[in-house]
């Protein structure tokens, strides 16, 4: 069954209009965004030459309160405005229906970037963090399918901390954004 946001598209705010509003890690935001820079010149050029296209959209369910939306968010941006891709943030808590379209694993996690057509045709998605950094959790999901369970917690707080690991200090992790956005958008 495909997948349509034509209900969405135009709805949704800037992500000038997302960063202004944010009440929560709005600095740690900036701050990635800031730091961003081109790992790779051809990933930098992939997304400069898609300024002639008008068949993509993309929409991105977030909130400010994620910090996987606070780190990779600012990576998707840039990259999505160096080809002038028409982009707009669906906040989660607002948009519960098109949430329940696009579960990680059964559950409502952020970031979910949907590449659309003009038409709102849904081509792929992206999120909530790049594969590498996703790995601990799905290993986790498949191994602790039971919430109750005595080491349910201190398994998951194991996990939390093998992703923040994973992520690093620095932004490195920010090219494996790029690359995994890039194949998605040339897959369209």
């Amino acid at each position: 069954m495909s997948r349509s946001v034509a209900d969405k598209v135009n709805k949704g705010i800037s992500p000038e209009k997302f960063i202004e509003g944010m009440t929560k890690n709005k600095e740690a935001f900036q701050g990635w965004y800031d730091k961003f820079e081109w790992a790779d010149n051809g990933d930098r050029e992939f997304f400069e030459s898609l300024k002639d296209r008008n068949d993509l959209r993309v929409l991105i369910l977030m909130a400010d309160w994620c910090g996987d939306v606070v780190r990779n968010i600012p990576v998707v941006f840039r990259a999505l405005e160096a080809g002038d891709i028409p982009t707009e943030v669906l906040i989660m808590e607002e948009n519960l229906d098109t949430m329940d379209q696009f579960l990680t694993m059964g559950g409502r996690s952020v970031p979910v970037v949907i590449v659309a057509d003009a038409e709102g045709n849904v081509h792929g998605t992206w999120g909530p963090r790049p594969t590498y950094i996703q790995e601990p959790m799905v290993n986790f999901k498949k191994a602790n399918p039971d919430r109750e369970a005595a080491d349910y917690q201190e398994n998951l707080t194991a996990t939390r901390q093998e992703i923040m690991r994973r992520y690093g200090e620095g932004t490195g992790y920010q090219a494996l954004v790029v690359q995994e956005l890039r194949a998605l958008i040339e897959s369209v």
